[in-house]
Order: structure tokens, then sequence, then C-alpha cells
């Protein structure tokens, strides 16, 4: 297990670990959300997020939290790479699926 991030560590990375972590914490709420909206439209029988949708979703969430599990145990340089992995799926998400 890697060390706890320490103020050592220059604020810069300590600051974009965290805001990777809130934005791959927001990626699986995203994903949970349009399972949750995918159900609903089911049962309602209207049009939802489709499975594709889902999917692709899904990966990039998965994605995130791998990436940010490695930021939260690696230190300099390795972090701030896995960290910027995160930011990176994030925003692909929202540039090509919900900005398009």
């Amino acid at each position: 297990m890697g060390r706890a991030r320490t103020v050592n560590e220059p604020r810069a990375v300590r600051w974009l670990c965290g805001l990777s972590g809130l934005l791959a914490g927001g990626l699986v709420a995203l994903v949970l959300a349009l399972v949750a909206a995918w159900f609903l439209a089911e049962q309602l029988a209207v049009p939802g997020p489709g499975v594709p949708t889902i999917a692709g979703h899904a990966v990039a969430a998965v994605v995130a939290v791998l990436a940010q599990w490695q930021a939260d145990r690696r230190h300099g340089v390795p972090a701030v790479l896995a960290a910027l992995v995160v930011v990176l799926v994030t925003a692909m998400v929202l540039l090509l699926r919900w900005f398009a």
C-alpha cells in the first residue's frame, strides 16, 4: 500500500489528485444515474439511454477509478500522470457524449 499524501508533497499535486478523485466519483455516480434512468425508461416504455451509452460511460468510469487508484498510491510525477488520465477521461466523456 502507498503512503498517505503528505504536506511535503506540492500543493498542486495534492489539489490535482483531490480533483481527479472527485471526477472519478462523479463518473461512477453518472453511470449509476444512467442505469436508473434506463430502468425507469424501460418501466415507462419511453426512450432512455441505451446499452451502448451506459457501456461507454461504464468503461470510462472503470478507467477513471483505476487511474485514480494509482494516483492515490503514487507520488510525484506518476501521481500527476494518473490524475491527468482521470481528467482526460472525464473531459472525453463530457465532450463526446454530453456536449456533442
